[in-house]
């Protein structure tokens, strides 16, 4: 018994107890009648307790409300796809996706289409990868096999609005022989910025000196010492040689004012190392010997055997040799294409091979002295 109901029970019955008691003594019961009286109070008290007491329910009223439904056969909500090329930011190069597709049905209204969900699931989750591997390269597929994790794991409404649809155990790699062109195509790359670079910097390097450094002959004296600034006696002896880099780099004769450093006049090329100026490529040679062939200090060679000859001699060739005509002809040609022709004129007349005997003479002497010895 509960609390509440005893109270209401125990209330009831002193209630009514005191109506009795009340009524006995204003009527002056007799004696008999006052046990009577209690018991009779006793009784209702019970009738009233079972009266408040509810007996337990067979079953709760909220499964008593519907009759019995069968429950609706279980629905596979997930499916599987394996092996579907998806496009890549490089032409030709796809993906292989795959992944397991799941689903859950949205609510229509009851005139709505019947629909395959599970073909709408799929067809949500390959737009949406397609979307993600349409901006990335084909080079990097294990860092994109992440990303799209990430973004197929949210479940998110198809086109239709009748579905929503999410992809776990996503896989994505790229064909093996596509990795392979890949490699060689970047390593190839590779090799080609290099060589570009390389290219770009020689290119640079050349116009750094032909433009600036050897301009003239000035700007190459004031490079060499930037270069040695502590050697300025060395400067000074290079002038020479820097005047003939400058000429040469801008195609140009040297300047009038470094000639008398650079070398002395064509004519003295063959000088002999004993006697007359040395050579400008002689390690002894020096700007005074120059100058003194200008003055006429020093003896001038007398002819083409002054000059010619020992050089043979110093490369190896003696009067006999079959070959002295050949490399003649050669070093006068070789004159000739530098324009001294006054030079190559002289080596072949010295070189000039002697004209052939016909035998002219001896005929004429040999009929001669034959009447005479006929005589």
């Amino acid at each position: 018994m509960s609390s509440g109901r005893k109270t209401m029970t125990v209330f009831i019955t002193v209630l009514l107890g005191l109506v009795l008691v009340i009524l006995g003594l204003w009527s002056a019961w007799p004696l008999w009648a006052w046990p009577t009286t209690a018991a009779l109070l006793a009784v209702t008290a019970l009738v009233i307790n079972r009266m408040l007491t509810r007996e337990p329910e067979e079953f709760p009223r909220e499964l008593t409300l519907d009759p019995d439904v069968a429950a609706p056969p279980v629905q596979r909500q997930e499916q599987r796809v394996t092996r579907v090329a998806l496009p890549s930011a490089v032409a030709d190069y796809d993906f292989s996706f795959s992944a397991t597709v799941r689903w859950i049905l949205v609510e229509a209204g009851q005139d709505a289409p019947l629909i395959n969900p599970g073909g709408l699931a799929v067809d949500a989750v390959l737009r949406r990868a397609r979307a993600v591997t349409a901006e990335q390269p084909p080079t990097r597929s294990a860092l994109l096999q992440h990303q799209l994790d990430a973004a197929l794991g949210i479940m998110r409404p198809d086109p239709t609005d009748r579905v929503l649809a999410m992809a776990q155990d996503v896989s994505l790699v790229l064909p093996e022989p596509d990795r392979e062109r890949l490699t060689r195509l970047s390593a190839v790359r590779k090799d080609e910025d290099l060589w570009e670079h390389e290219r770009n910097y020689e290119r640079n390097k050349r116009a750094y000196l032909g433009e600036d450094v050897l301009k003239d002959t000035g700007s190459a004296v004031v490079w060499w010492l930037s270069k040695n600034d502590d050697q300025v006696e060395g400067a000074v002896d290079r002038i020479g040689l820097l005047a003939s880099l400058s000429a040469a780099a801008n195609n140009d004769a040297i300047a009038p004012t470094f000639q008398h450093l650079v070398a002395p006049p064509a004519d003295h090329m063959f000088a002999p190392a004993g006697g007359g100026p040395e050579s400008a490529y002689d390690p002894g040679y020096k700007a005074e010997d120059a100058e003194a062939v200008g003055t006429g200090e020093q003896s001038q060679p007398s002819g083409p055997e002054s000059t010619v000859d020992p050089l043979m001699e110093w490369i190896g060739f003696g009067p006999d040799d079959m070959d002295l005509a050949l490399f003649a002809e050669r070093l006068a040609q070789i004159a000739q294409l530098h324009g001294k022709t006054a030079a190559a004129d002289k080596i072949r007349k010295r070189f000039e091979p002697p004209e052939p005997d016909d035998g002219t003479n001896d005929v004429t002497d040999n009929d001669t002295e034959g009447p005479e010895q006929e005589e």
